[in-house]
């Protein structure tokens, strides 16, 4: 019940005991259940694109009643409660030795990118944001290799330098389509994808054992504490804050963000991570721009035809980092 698949199998099982769920909700899960690893991993790239495209909107709106340091907060602790709700057992798996690296995903892959993030779209769109966070995967793999020995594939190399091109052609575009914005907050982002790439590498290589929502759980486990202290003293609770225009939408979108792109979302991401590769899993980053931009477009974001070239080039460095060909390069 308490991951993706998990609660799929429930669903069936509540069918055979005559619970009223439409049958093709039981067709589709009993096929996701019957799906290989390969299949499975390409299902959760797609809905984890899908998820976290949106992110970047529900954050820029987010910040219309929250500042980035009450922003990060909230969604901190609004997602720590709802994964203690569902998955606190989960924990219970996790050995001594794995708490060290369950906690510096955490800070690594949670924590710090969460208020980055929020500062960031302080002074760039949403849209670029997703673009930029399409960086991780050339950092996972310089990081992968550097600190944790981890072989790559020439196709895998060739793959993140053509998504990792086809971003900076959109950064470009977007830069003279709004040279009114601070590029420099660009910086706080791709921090943040550094950090990402960290935290994927330290999964697959120190937490291959341990459950996608015991990762998650154990996360947020580090992550609340700091999180509450942060949301008192930036005075998210405060009248003026409460009683805003934006307060009750900003809440909302946080919850979604939270709930959604977060809590649901960070198991799946840990999952897909346990059953490819780390290349593979933040190969999810290039296709969330094309999410992004979309949304922003709809918010009155500017986006030209040319941008769409470079969307292309991006799926073809999908296409190129899980082409599997190559002798992996020491």
């Amino acid at each position: 019940m308490f991951e993706f698949h998990k609660a799929l199998f429930l669903m069936i099982k509540l069918q055979k005991m005559h619970a009223f769920i439409p049958l093709k909700n039981i067709n589709f899960a009993a096929k996701f259940l019957s799906m290989s690893d390969v299949n499975r991993k390409w299902f959760y790239l797609v809905v984890l694109s899908i998820i976290w495209g949106t992110s970047y909107i529900l954050i820029k709106k987010g910040l219309e009643g929250f500042t980035p340091i009450q922003l990060g907060s909230v969604r901190i602790v609004i997602t720590s409660i709802f994964l203690f709700l569902v998955g606190f057992k989960s924990i219970r798996g996790i050995s001594r030795k794995e708490w060290f690296w369950v906690a510096m995903s955490g800070i690594l892959g949670s924590f710090i990118p969460v208020f980055l993030f929020s500062f960031a779209e302080t002074e760039i769109d949403s849209s670029i944001a997703s673009i930029l966070n399409s960086l991780v995967p050339l950092f996972t793999i310089l990081v992968g290799f550097a600190a944790f020995k981890i072989a790559f594939t020439r196709n895998q190399v060739i793959g993140v330098l053509i998504g990792l091109l086809g971003a900076i052609l959109l950064v470009f575009m977007g830069s003279d389509i709004n040279p009114e914005q601070n590029y420099w907050y660009a910086g706080l982002v791709i921090i943040a994808t550094i950090l990402y790439a960290c935290n994927a590498n330290i999964i697959k290589s120190k937490l291959q054992d341990v459950s996608p929502m015991g990762i998650a759980v154990g996360n947020f486990a580090f992550m609340v504490v700091p999180a509450l202290i942060l949301l008192f003293f930036s005075g998210a609770l405060s009248s003026s804050v409460t009683k805003g225009a934006y307060f009750m939408s900003s809440l909302g979108y946080v919850f979604v963000l939270s709930i959604i792109g977060t809590c649901i979302a960070k198991v799946m991401f840990n999952k897909l991570i346990q059953i490819s590769s780390p290349v593979f899993s933040v190969s999810v980053t290039y296709l969330i721009p094309i999410v992004g931009i979309f949304w922003g477009v709809l918010d009155n974001e500017k986006f030209t035809l040319s941008q769409v070239g470079a969307s292309a080039v991006i799926l073809l460095g999908v296409y190129m980092v899980n082409k599997k060909r190559s002798v992996p390069q020491s």
